[in-house]
């Protein structure tokens, strides 16, 4: 898995950890996780468009939690790299290692004909991984996620932080797919769908993860 130390990435690592059906994970990243497990093994490890995965033997599922926001980038081109890019670079080297499931994390919004730049990279992410012929793909597709930023020592995003205690106060009035939803909702519905489908491409909706967890 790719985006370990992220907000959701380090849930879906958790899950990964605690999960019995899977008996070795690989972190991928340009920093170790924090956990330590027995069955954890990180490798760092450059996530550029020429990315290439360390010598693991076997790769069945992938999980990509990529992410970054232009501000923290610090372009749109650095925005792009990653989110793009590094995500469907690592997705075409599991591919060729022999992995047939692919989970990723992309954003409420993404589609390749948005006006929005952000939206725009995330659905030409979504539609480059479906080409390289994953036997199953799942695409989570979050609203606002709700989670602890300070403890990955991540830059302060105070307008998002007023927008989250907004949308918890009007929870009941606003539709399941716009609810801030949390990154170990995202790992949960993640992981049990990519389990339990067997082919095929799956797109989750934040109220459709909401329900699944």
């Amino acid at each position: 898995m790719a985006g370990a130390t992220g907000l959701v990435g380090r849930e879906v690592l958790a899950a990964l950890l605690a999960d019995k059906r899977y008996t070795v994970v690989h972190a991928v990243g340009r920093r170790v996780p924090t956990v330590q497990h027995l069955k954890l093994h990180s490798h760092v490890t450059d996530l550029g468009a020429s990315l290439r995965l360390p010598d693991i033997p076997q790769i069945d599922d992938v999980f990509i939690a990529l992410g970054t926001t232009i501000r923290i980038a610090g372009s749109q081109p650095a925005f792009r790299a990653i989110d793009l890019d590094a995500v469907v670079a690592l997705a075409r080297s599991a591919k060729a290692r022999g992995a047939s499931k692919l989970g990723v994390v992309s954003s409420m919004g993404a589609s390749p004909e948005s006006s929005i730049f952000y939206s725009r990279v995330k659905g030409e992410m979504e539609a480059a991984v479906g080409l390289l012929g994953y036997r199953t793909l799942i695409i989570a597709r979050p609203s606002m996620l709700d989670g602890d930023r300070a403890s990955l020592t991540q830059a302060a995003r105070p307008a998002e932080g007023l927008s989250l205690v907004a949308m918890r106060f009007f929870k009941p009035m606003i539709p399941a797919n716009y609810q801030a939803i949390t990154g170990a909702q995202v790992a949960r519905a993640l992981i049990h769908t990519l389990q339990t489908t067997d082919q095929g491409t799956r797109i989750l909706l934040s109220g459709e993860m909401q329900r699944l967890t």
